[in-house]
């Protein structure tokens, strides 16, 4: 009977496992490989856009898109679902894939919805947040040409006059919602709250003559200001805007009633950090160094802002927060 040398019997066990071991790192890295990012993206991204066609969340969202097909090299499908304040659409996200295929591009109103409890989900903590990629300081309210308000000053004495008789239009649960209840807890004063959709549909019911006011982005109604068919109350900026300078803020009239508006992008639970990270380095390129898009935006009034992935979540916690100190102090 033959013996083994043990020396040799312990040398071949520890060959065996190192290549046992050597082939299992293999696999591994061919994995990581094959779901990371070195070959993301290899399709068509679809982004969701919870909101209607021809408002300002569906043309900063195309606009940046459109560059960002550039960085990515793949067509970028946007696909508008509006409807239940935009929790439609971004419920949609949060329950896709996690492979980076689906994206969503929205703004604050997500955040207000939770802090209406219209959600059960938040933004920040549900969703991994590629970053921020525009900021829309130049929200206003509008009225008609003709309309006797000329200032928001005008409007407020109006309304303590007439309790309930201004028609302002707004969508339920969204940003200009939130804009309404901290004006008329400032002004201690009641508007008549009408819900009349999104961004484009309120602007036709000013046009239309159904409602007296339309909270909305000045940028995107510049157009009808030109032709003298609207004008602006006032923004909601800390100080005049260097696109709008004759237009007065809603501070120096004499209402502490500031908003930013800002686009996030962001991806369902648990897609991988290197593919977030990817879509928002391509972001980055865009906003910081696109001289093209920053011209594009600044014809829209809103300004091109890039927040990385963490200051981002940490921005969108601490506006959230602010909104719920909003809407508790308004009940």
């Amino acid at each position: 009977m033959k013996f083994v040398n043990p020396r040799f019997l312990f040398f071949a066990i520890f060959i065996g496992m190192f290549l046992l071991l050597a082939a299992c790192s293999n696999s591994t890295d061919g994995k990581a490989s094959e779901n990371g990012s070195d070959d993301y993206p290899e399709k068509s991204i679809t982004v969701v856009v919870p909101a209607g066609a021809g408002g300002d969340t569906d043309r900063n969202t195309r606009t940046l898109a459109k560059n960002l097909e550039d960085e990515l090299g793949v067509s970028l499908v946007v696909q508008n679902v509006n409807g239940a304040g935009g929790s439609t659409g971004t419920r949609q996200v949060l329950d896709a894939d996690p492979d980076g295929y689906t994206v969503l591009a929205f703004h604050d109103a997500a955040l207000i919805n939770n802090v209406l409890d219209l959600t059960d989900y938040s933004i920040a903590d549900d969703f991994e947040v590629a970053g921020i990629g525009i900021l829309d300081k130049a929200n206003t309210f509008m009225v008609s040409g003709d309309s006797k308000f000329d200032n928001l000053q005008d409007m407020v004495a109006y309304a303590k006059d007439h309790p309930g008789e201004v028609k302002v239009a707004t969508e339920t649960g969204a940003f200009t919602h939130l804009q309404l209840l901290k004006l008329q807890e400032e002004a201690d004063v009641e508007f008549n709250i009408v819900d009349a959709g999104g961004a484009a549909d309120k602007i036709k019911a000013l046009l239309g003559g159904q409602v007296d006011v339309v909270p909305t982005s000045l940028g995107l109604v510049q157009e009808y200001v030109d032709s003298g068919k609207m004008k602006s109350l006032g923004v909601m900026s800390d100080e005049r805007l260097e696109l709008f300078p004759d237009v007065p803020t809603f501070k120096e009239q004499g209402y502490d009633v500031v908003f930013d508006k800002i686009f996030f992008w962001a991806f369902p639970p648990e897609t991988p950090d290197d593919v977030v990270n990817k879509f928002s380095d391509a972001m980055e390129k865009v906003v910081k160094e696109n001289g093209e898009f920053a011209d594009k935006l600044k014809g829209y009034g809103v300004n091109p802002e890039y927040v990385g992935p963490g200051e981002a979540e940490k921005l969108i916690k601490e506006t959230q927060n602010n909104y719920k100190e909003i809407y508790d102090s308004s009940k």
